[in-house]
């Protein structure tokens, strides 16, 4: 899920030549309605990623839009987050990233959390609170690792091959 903003438009057209679909819509404007969109994404059988802090923030406070879809889904949910070594950030209320030529990204997913579709509030209210938690993790995680990228504990991945910093490589 994309937001309607300016930012959100440059997300959008960057995930759709990679390939994506773009459900566009946020906790603000359209939220609904994409949520139907990103239900009918997985019903099709595709993956879906929410931008989770929605557009007006704050930065890094996860919304609660994926608990509902995992829960109206039977499907699990997991965050995560891309660190990246050298960037120009944006003065933003997200502070928004635009990597630099040859900068290096870490990627860190954390575990999958599966919201049945009969929990209660009080139980949404605290699969919210576990997808916040980890995306605290793997957020503080990516940040304190991401210049590691290319050493032997953070190989760099190309197609299917990882090449470690020795150039040694391994399926």
């Amino acid at each position: 899920m994309v937001s309607r903003s300016f930012d959100g438009e440059y997300i959008a057209r960057t995930i759709e030549k990679l390939g994506f679909v773009a459900v566009r819509g946020s906790s603000s404007r359209g939220g609904a309605q994409a949520l139907l969109g990103m239900k009918s994404q997985l019903e099709q059988g595709n993956l879906v990623a929410f931008t989770i802090d929605g557009p007006r923030g704050p930065k890094y406070v996860a919304k609660p839009g994926p608990v509902q879809l995992s829960r109206s889904t039977s499907l699990p949910m997991a965050a995560f987050y891309v660190a990246i070594s050298d960037a120009w950030v944006l003065n933003t209320w997200d502070q928004f990233v635009i990597p630099k030529p040859f900068a290096k990204a870490l990627v860190r997913f954390s575990a999958k959390v599966q919201v049945p579709a009969n929990a209660d509030d009080a139980q949404v209210t605290e699969f919210h609170r576990e997808l916040q938690a980890a995306l605290d993790r793997v957020t503080s995680f990516a940040e304190a690792n991401v210049a590691r990228v290319g050493t032997p504990e953070f190989p760099i991945r190309k197609s299917n091959r990882v090449i470690g910093s020795s150039g040694h490589r391994a399926i």
